[in-house]
């Protein structure tokens, strides 16, 4: 079945999630320097059909792009280039290393462990996916 990728994108690095073949769980995949997220999903779609592209997007309180949104607006582009068949999908990240460092204390993670920007970016990532799959399974 084909598998749903989650991104939260950085400027230095890039956490990254996929969703279970039902589409109902997502899990922290991989944590990738932002230069090599392309050639990282062209690997990875070599084993897996991906089905859509789920990131991050910025938002202030207001529902207006924050600064970090240029990043993400300025890497679209080359996305949908590489991967012209597969659709992108922008999700509300507000709050999402919150709910990571939070996800991360429940789950027993150590202290040392938790202060690992990698881990929290896949694991952010993996929030911003199940976001999108429990808003998606709502609909059916």
């Amino acid at each position: 079945m084909n598998r749903i990728i989650g991104i939260d994108y950085g400027r230095k690095r890039i956490g990254v999630a996929v969703s279970d073949p039902l589409r109902i769980f997502a899990s922290a995949l991989d944590t990738v320097p932002s230069a090599k997220i392309i050639e990282y999903l062209q690997n990875y779609s070599q084993n897996e059909t991906i089905e859509r592209i789920v990131i991050g997007y910025p938002l202030n309180m207001n529902g207006a792009p924050s600064e970090a949104a240029r990043d993400i607006d300025a890497f679209l582009p080359l996305l949908k280039k590489k991967f012209p068949e597969i659709p992108v999908t922008l999700e509300d990240e507000r709050f999402t290393s919150v709910l990571a460092h939070r996800a991360m204390i429940e789950g027993g993670m150590k202290k040392s462990d938790r202060r690992d920007k990698n881990s929290v970016d896949k694991v952010s990532a993996a929030i911003i996916l199940q976001t999108y799959l429990d808003k998606e399974n709502q609909k059916i």
